[in-house]
């Protein structure tokens, strides 16, 4: 039997990771022993306290047990912690060398969401891939610069250590370790019983380009404003290197250690997200959008737009705009 440990953090905890996690493990033991097998799951909820308030005290958790008194665990669940990362680290750090030292004894970790701030901090993503929210990707990356972060991915597994990217995603991080430990026709099945939409392995559709503006290099925020400004036009490396008076690699190196995009794949993350906007909310044919944010070439923009969001732009205008007609 596999002992899970689902920490409860002090702070604002996603109760929703916490509570579903429990859940769902505890059905696939109830699956398994109508089906005369033995359970799977061992299930605690791990604390550093006995009693956690979470949001502002409106809900509150309490453990089954400290980590004190875990000698050992298979699997570490760590939940979305919300809040400034600073506070939400020195309130819970006595989990880090407790995530640590069952890690080196075997133990695996999952992060769900923004639980993967928490997790780099203990230094075992360093140089591994790892998701979370897109919307914190920018922050991640500037607190974490030597863990791989790939925002566009729904989960990571690296060495034993998985993680997911923003909000419900979790639940397809949850049913890929039920596809693992227990086998698909068990995963399956809980899929279907939760309604979990299973082998996703994309958030792109689902992220919002707001571009990365957290930084101090004024000359790449002025070309970045001059993108968003102008993203019907056909803007190039070398326009904007002579518009701000500096060297091409020069720009090329700046711009991309400010925003984790080149400066080609801001120009079409902007132009990208345009379209997005305008498939979502009018009855413009594809072509017609495609012309809008700069594009001539068909099959430039079709391959640029599923490259971005892991959808083609009739598949994307049909997934969110319900009263727009899809026209070639």
């Amino acid at each position: 039997m596999k002992h899970v440990s689902i920490l409860t953090p002090i702070g604002h905890t996603s109760l929703t990771n916490i509570e579903g996690t429990h859940q769902i493990f505890s059905e696939v033991n109830k699956l398994l022993m109508s089906m005369g097998k033995p359970p799977l799951f061992s299930i605690q909820l791990v604390g550093i306290s006995k009693k956690i308030k979470q949001q502002n005290g409106l809900f509150s958790v309490t453990p089954d047990a400290l980590i004190q008194d875990i000698k050992k665990t298979d699997l570490i669940v760590i939940p979305a912690i919300h809040g400034e990362h600073s506070n939400t680290l020195a309130q819970n750090r006595k989990f880090i060398p407790w995530i640590v030292q069952h890690y080196k004894n075997g133990a695996e970790v999952a992060s769900f969401c923004i639980g993967a701030f928490l997790l780099a901090s203990t230094g075992l993503l360093k140089g591994k891939q790892c998701a979370t929210h897109w919307r914190m990707a920018s922050e991640f990356r500037s607190i974490f610069p030597d863990v791989n972060l790939v925002d566009d991915k729904i989960m990571t597994e690296e060495d034993g250590i998985y993680t997911s990217g923003g909000a419900y995603s979790y639940l397809n991080l949850i049913l890929y370790l039920i596809e693992k430990f227990a086998g698909r026709d068990v995963a399956i099945i809980i899929a279907k019983a939760f309604m979990i939409d299973i082998d996703r392995h994309s958030q792109s559709p689902f992220i919002i380009f707001q571009g990365q503006k957290e930084h101090e290099d004024e000359p790449v925020k002025k070309a970045q404003e001059f993108i968003e400004a102008n993203f019907q036009d056909r803007i190039s490396v070398d326009q904007l290197a002579d518009m701000l008076a500096l060297g091409r690699r020069n720009l090329e190196r700046r711009f991309k250690k400010a925003t984790a995009n080149t400066v080609v794949e801001y120009i079409q993350r902007v132009k990208v997200e345009v379209a997005k906007k305008s498939f979502e909310t009018n009855r413009k044919n594809i072509n017609e959008v495609m012309y809008d944010v700069g594009y001539t070439d068909n099959k430039a923009f079709r391959t640029t737009f599923k490259k971005i969001t892991g959808l083609s732009p009739i598949e994307y205008r049909n997934k969110y705009n319900k009263e727009g007609l899809v026209m070639a």
